[in-house]
């Protein structure tokens, strides 16, 4: 199944779009001890996208659901690493709808209480007791919190894609798509809409995916990341808040190879991400600086994507060995 297409911004209707009221906060990697990283992958071209997750050092690989009549896509580790909230997407209503599961796949919860909208995009807030996510009734597309029954649910405003508020709970960073091809930005702004700020051009083409740093100093996002310019490589960059320092920390050329973001590490010592070269896919993670590269799944036709670092659970007695 597809994703469905996100309705392209204009740079005006981007800015008009994220006057928010009353924001909750949505995930950023939350400072902690390093656990499992969760992703989607899709077997083979007419095979369900399912979830897997993966220690940092490639070990233990393991495919945690297993839907038959359905895509789960999107996971995103609750704060304490015990649970993941993941969209799922079918060919017929809800077409896409909100789930809760825990790390290990069981006891999955749908909380999408409608057939008339699409849910999607669903991430913790800092304290794990709310949801926040992307809400599209085929007029209105709109931020929307919820707890974590589905309940108390609270229409935040309209905005963009991939909503991730700062660790200390502030600043609310997004991405704009203008309606140009190629042509996507990074923005930032207070949780409650005000002080727009453009952080990254609508030239870069920053891919959705993007992240904060645990100590909330840096933004890390994949530069030339939305649709793939022939010719053209995606690489990741950081850069921090304000605007200021950024710094590409990959460099590769000539469109063949690409470096998609998934997150910052809990720790903030690592950046996972995805490369894509020639057609195959592999997972790596790096320091924030680009050097250390490592391998945690080589290359190959198993394709990771929309990749997010959890945190190991405080009494969890397997070893999560970090290089």
């Amino acid at each position: 199944m597809k994703p469905r297409t996100r309705m392209p911004l204009t740079v005006a209707g981007a800015i008009l779009a994220c006057i928010l009221t009353g924001v909750t906060p949505a995930h950023a990697t939350f400072p902690g001890r390093n656990g499992r990283i969760a992703f989607q992958v899709q077997l083979t071209p007419d095979a369900h996208i399912q979830i897997y997750t993966v220690r940092p050092n490639g070990h233990d690989l393991r495919q945690i659901t297993h839907l038959e009549d359905a895509d789960a896509v999107r996971p995103d580790w609750s704060p304490d690493g015990r649970q993941i909230v993941f969209e799922i997407d079918r060919n017929e209503a809800p077409f896409c709808s909100i789930a809760l599961m825990n790390a290990d796949g069981s006891d999955i919860v749908e909380l999408t209480p409608t057939a008339n909208a699409c849910e999607n995009d669903p991430s913790f807030t800092p304290d794990g007791a709310r949801i926040f996510f992307d809400r599209f009734d085929g007029v209105d597309e709109a931020f929307w919190s919820m707890d974590l029954t589905g309940n108390d649910r609270q229409r935040i405003g309209n905005c963009c894609a991939d909503p991730n508020v700062s660790p200390n709970g502030e600043k609310l960073s997004f991405v704009a798509e203008s309606d140009q091809e190629f042509q996507s930005a990074l923005f930032i702004s207070n949780v409650d809409g005000s002080n727009l700020f453009q952080v990254a051009p609508f030239s870069f083409g920053v891919a959705v995916k993007q992240d904060w740093a645990p100590d909330g100093q840096h933004l890390v996002f994949s530069k030339n990341g939305i649709g793939h310019p022939p010719g053209i490589s995606a690489n990741i960059a950081t850069i921090r808040p304000d605007g200021t320092h950024l710094r590409l920390i990959t460099h590769y050329e000539g469109g063949d190879v690409q470096a998609l973001v998934g997150s910052y590490s809990p720790d903030g010592r690592w950046i996972v991400f995805r490369l894509e070269d020639h057609g195959l896919s592999a997972l790596y993670k790096m320091h924030p600086d680009g050097s250390h590269l490592r391998v945690i799944l080589p290359l190959s036709s198993f394709k990771p994507r929309v990749i997010d670092w959890g945190a190991k659970p405080s009494e969890a007695q397997e070893s999560e060995a970090e290089e």
